[in-house]
């Protein structure tokens, strides 16, 4: 039998509360109210969702119990691991990368330095696109964004003195995930390492660039066929790797809703795990292995609900839709990030307030791993100084809040567990609504998520400029005369010169005969969808093949994709 909190408390007590209420708001609330109205006629959450003045147990009511549950037990609603902070932190995963892969490897060491305990790699645009940087398209972008990345030598150069095997490493990168993938694990090969003893995952996640990014090279259903290549190796060669971040990250940073934030990104994950069952692997051989990406937003009840609502709806479907049977399999564990788009350029100090209290958000609401913007991230990539001080930002709250003594401190919070179960029914709701549209890919082609997310950006827009959205600095408390003086971090413009030499070293010294045999066999392996096409890349990366050569061929054969516009 279901339990709920009516069972719990008795009817008898929730009828009393239910009258206690109505006294409350005919006597003393009433009263108040003539004397001091509230400042707003209503109030909701930044995903639109009505707020109630106060909640009690009466909101609590239609919560099962065992949906709430206890950490470490499905469905996971109150943590995915029973002793949490208790047993370990979250990983501080600082992100970073610019200029080549030397110049990056230096920022990965102050980092380690200043007591990070996770690397996170950003990627170039070329890298990212699969342009090599030699290419007329990086011109004026080689290693501005992110670390440059052509070939092997470019991946040893970026983990130079780093011990693969003692650090958990994230790769940010997406249509050109599987090759960056490739040379992450020949490096390794090179280097002897067991591959079970590689930790840390890469992003890959390609669906929520058709949807909100924008970053893509392949038409959607190649590039489908490449996560799950990447998963399916992934889960019978690392067992500890997580070959995949699905990110709903950059779905709300293009304008999602909270709630479709979630929803999206787990829609999404409907599709890759139908894939990778499709090549025969059972869910629970797999699924222990997926990971995920969120973003941590300003509203910070909402971002906590959040996240225990998905770890929720995630435990459901894995359970119930696709038959996992291993609780490790239904667990959702996630990397967060504070929010990039709350970040603003006016009085840029306040974005150190902004990141404490997303990052304090992300926290409560038991993330894994934690990166904290710099407060320069508006201007550039972050200075050394901005870095050290977002990662002090977790320490602090790691080390001196004392909020990693109890797991999942707001559970039970009136106001935490209604949100929680009213975001999971909004979540189910929009998955119902994709399947009934023929499922989420259908729904891209369509431009459904485009426009939602189109239509939520542009409602953000509007009450941002006219000030019903505060935004301190930007529309409330504006300095008129404000200069902003800050030292940001300098592009070299000799990188890119630098990099195209590296990268003409290596195609000088290579075997080309063994490369172009290489990327024949490469052409049989995509034209057959019943292959894995990771072991011919890792053959193709350890030959010094460069990305160029790589994303070249394939597009030679599948095409580029071009996005019908959503108006």
């Amino acid at each position: 039998m279901t339990k709920t909190h009516e069972d719990t408390v008795g009817g008898m007590a929730l009828e009393q509360l239910q009258q206690s209420l109505q006294d409350w708001e005919r006597s003393e609330l009433a009263s108040f109210l003539d004397r001091q109205p509230e400042t707003k006629s209503d109030y909701a959450t930044e995903s639109g969702t009505p707020l109630k003045r106060v909640y009690t147990a009466l909101d609590m009511v239609e919560t099962p119990l065992e949906d709430i549950g206890l950490p470490g037990r499905f469905p996971f609603t109150r943590g995915p691991y029973p002793t949490m902070y208790r047993g370990r932190n979250w990983t501080m995963r600082q992100i970073a990368g610019f200029g080549t892969g030397a110049d990056t490897n230096q920022r990965f060491r102050y980092l380690l330095e200043q007591g990070q305990t996770g690397l996170s790699t950003d990627f170039d645009m070329p890298t990212l696109m699969g342009y090599d940087s030699d290419h007329p398209m990086s011109h004026g972008e080689v290693g501005r964004e992110g670390v440059a990345v052509d070939t092997i030598d470019d991946m040893a150069a970026l983990f130079e003195g780093i011990d693969l095997t003692r650090i958990s490493v994230s790769l940010t990168i997406n249509p050109s995930a599987w090759i960056v993938y490739a040379m992450y694990i020949a490096l390794a090969e090179q280097r002897g390492y067991d591959l079970d003893r590689l930790s840390g995952t890469i992003q890959a996640d390609i669906l929520k660039e058709y949807i909100a990014q924008k970053e893509w090279i392949f038409p959607i259903r190649p590039s489908v066929r490449l996560v799950r290549d990447c998963v399916a190796y992934g889960a019978r060669n690392m067992k500890r790797y997580n070959p995949i971040n699905i990110s709903g990250y950059h779905i709300s940073e293009a304008g999602a809703t909270s709630v479709q934030e979630a929803a999206f990104t787990m829609a999404n994950t409907i599709v890759y795990v139908e894939e990778v069952m499709a090549t025969g692997l059972d869910v629970d051989d797999f699924a222990p292995r997926l990971s995920f990406f969120f973003v941590c937003q300003a509203d910070f009840f909402e971002e906590v609900a959040k996240f225990r609502a998905l770890r929720r709806v995630y435990a459901k479907i894995m359970r119930d839709r696709f038959g996992a049977k291993k609780p490790e399999s239904m667990r959702l564990r996630f990397h967060a990030q504070t929010a990039a788009a709350t970040l603003t350029k006016p009085q840029y100090e306040v974005n150190v307030v902004r990141t404490a209290l997303q990052a304090l958000a992300a926290v409560l609401g038991g993330t894994q791993s934690l990166h904290t913007n710099g407060m320069d991230e508006a201007f550039a990539i972050p200075s050394e100084e901005a870095m050290r001080l977002s990662l002090r930002t977790q320490q602090v709250i790691a080390d001196e809040t004392n909020v990693t003594s109890v797991v999942d401190p707001l559970g039970g919070s009136y106001l935490v567990e209604s949100m929680t179960t009213g975001m999971e029914r909004d979540i189910f709701a929009i998955l119902d609504e994709v399947d009934g549209m023929g499922g989420t890919i259908k729904a891209i082609e369509d431009g459904w998520f485009q426009r939602e997310i189109a239509d939520s950006a542009y409602d953000f827009a509007i009450r941002k400029a006219n000030g019903s959205r505060p935004v301190i600095g930007v529309n409330k408390y504006i300095e008129a005369d404000e200069k902003v003086e800050i030292e940001t971090h300098p592009y070299d413009s000799e990188t890119e010169r630098r990099q195209i030499d590296n990268l003409h070293r290596v195609k000088d010294s290579r075997d080309g005969a063994k490369v172009a045999r290489l990327l024949d066999e490469l052409k049989v392996v995509a034209r057959d969808e019943s292959q894995n096409i990771m072991p011919i890349t890792i053959e193709l990366v350890k030959a010094r093949a460069s990305m160029g050569d790589i994303v070249e061929t394939l597009k030679g054969l599948w095409g580029t994709y071009n996005e019908n516009p959503v108006i």
